[in-house]
């Protein structure tokens, strides 16, 4: 068939009119999906993969807080997924200092098969009546003359669809392309997004001949940079996560060959086999601004949706989606699809987890301006549970509460810890700022002047190259 004659079956064809169209079947699609289907209106998810590889996603199989998950597509259905529940703190590896320090992670912990979850998020969704479309490649948005997102246009298994819905979420991953075709002008959605906000990662799962000492642990190693990192994830005590990752405006690692050098420089990993491969780039920075817009939500990745210090997204991905599901229920209600009527799932994500990230997302960008081996230098010397504060809680006390032994330790390292210290004053009064996040798109404007000057103050802190 023709270009010419599959644009004319596609001009006479039947659209399909969806009240919501989810574009993407990870954790934030399959939960928004999930929660507006149980309330009975009707939900289609679009998936490019095929039925059989819905859900192959490159992760590093770490989730965290899944006690606490949305109970829209219940826990009992995801943890047969869940490989080890063992897993109860992080173990850092230093080479440089030529030590291994451990530090607490707390709550409910558990490395998965995320293949696995995500068959399992797909079957929890499709059990509340969503319809999945795969071999669905979204390839535009179509919006009325306002501005209002109307649907998307697609190809599906070779052929031309179109999607006409009240309200489109897009669950679609990093760098989502219907971004690049919404027209924004006329709402607060964030456009300050560009490629060097995010992560570059791949990931292998490979197959050891003996049970690793530390399979209660998950395993983080730098690379040569401090925007690089190797982790080691076990999913059982004989199969391992082991991937690395960098900072996309860094130098590109040659992420295959990386990894392979490393993997034969552990003994435990002698003879080891490896039967899965996947890359992916996830988000690295605060979330957005705003991912609200007439008749359009964006969740998860493509909201920057992630601890941007350590990559964990799944928990925040599924509270993403199920926050703008209940939005956008409270649109199909009342007929308003409005920025306003989604502005509340804005709310919710700050609130919830959004703030934290932000904060954290400061330590992130110290860490493209700090000297490796400083770096590494003071983890050494610091105390296992304020490291764990500060990776989890969003910001820390670090610099007020070492102990005298620790600072004589860190002896050598006090200008570092003199520029944490100022790092963490920046961290905090930007974590105080997003806690008075605007309660409407009108107080958006006000509230990104004075961030961006508290942002000022970050860079002058940590010697980084503005990152927005």
């Amino acid at each position: 068939m023709s270009t010419q004659e599959r644009s004319a079956n596609a001009a006479t064809s039947q659209p399909h009119t969806p009240d919501v169209a989810v574009v993407g079947a990870g954790t934030a699609g399959c939960y928004a999906a999930a929660t507006v289907a149980r309330e009975g209106y009707d939900v289609v998810v679009l998936e490019r993969k095929t039925e059989e590889e819905a859900g192959h996603i490159a992760c590093g199989d770490a989730l965290k807080g899944a006690d606490e998950f949305p109970d829209s597509i219940p826990k009992s259905k995801l943890e047969p997924a869940f490989t080890n529940t063992g897993v109860d703190h992080g173990r850092f590896e230093i080479p440089q200092e030529d030590t291994v320090l451990e530090i607490p992670i707390p709550g409910e912990l558990a490395v998965i098969d995320r293949w696995e979850y995500g068959r399992r998020i797909i079957e929890g969704a499709g059990d509340t009546g969503v319809d999945f479309h795969y071999d669905t490649v979204v390839k535009n948005v179509t919006q009325a003359d306002d501005g209002r997102v109307t649907g998307v246009e697609a190809i599906r298994k070779g052929e031309p669809v179109t999607y006409d819905a009240e309200i489109v979420i897009d669950a679609a991953g990093s760098l989502s392309v219907l971004q690049d075709n919404v027209d924004f002008s006329d709402s607060t959605f964030d456009t300050n997004v560009n490629y060097s906000h995010f992560c570059s990662a791949y990931r292998e799962v490979v197959h050891v001949n003996e049970p690793v000492e530390w399979d209660d642990a998950l395993v983080f190693k730098p690379t040569d940079r401090a925007a690089g990192y190797l982790w080691y994830f076990p999913r059982t005590e004989t199969e391992i996560n082991a991937g690395l990752g960098f900072q996309m405006t860094e130098e590109p690692m040659k992420l295959v060959e990386d990894l392979k050098h490393d993997l034969e420089n552990r003994a435990e990993f002698e003879g080891a086999t490896v039967d899965d491969k996947l890359g992916a780039a996830l988000p690295t920075r605060r979330p957005y601004d705003s991912a609200v817009h007439p008749g359009y939500m964006a969740v998860g990745d493509a909201a920057g949706h992630v601890n941007p210090t350590t990559g964990g997204g799944i928990a925040g991905a599924a509270y993403a989606g199920t926050y703008a599901a209940e939005q956008a229920i409270e649109g199909l209600e009342t007929g308003d699809i409005s920025e306003e009527t989604f502005w509340e799932y804005n709310e919710l994500v700050m609130d919830h987890f959004g703030a934290r990230y932000a904060a954290l997302d400061v330590y992130n960008i110290l860490a493209t301006a700090i000297d490796v081996d400083d770096l590494m230098g003071l983890l050494a010397a610091m105390p296992g549970d304020k490291l764990a504060e500060a990776l989890y809680s969003g910001s820390t006390n670090i610099s007020t509460k070492l102990k005298l032994e620790s600072l004589i330790k860190s002896r050598g390292h006090w200008g570092t810890i003199w520029n944490l210290y100022q790092t963490k004053r920046c961290a905090d009064d930007l974590l105080a700022h997003y806690e008075n996040y605007p309660t409407s798109p009108e107080g958006l404007a006000g509230w990104q002047d004075r961030r961006d000057e508290l942002m000022e103050s970050v860079y002058e802190a940590t010697g980084a190259e503005p990152k927005y």
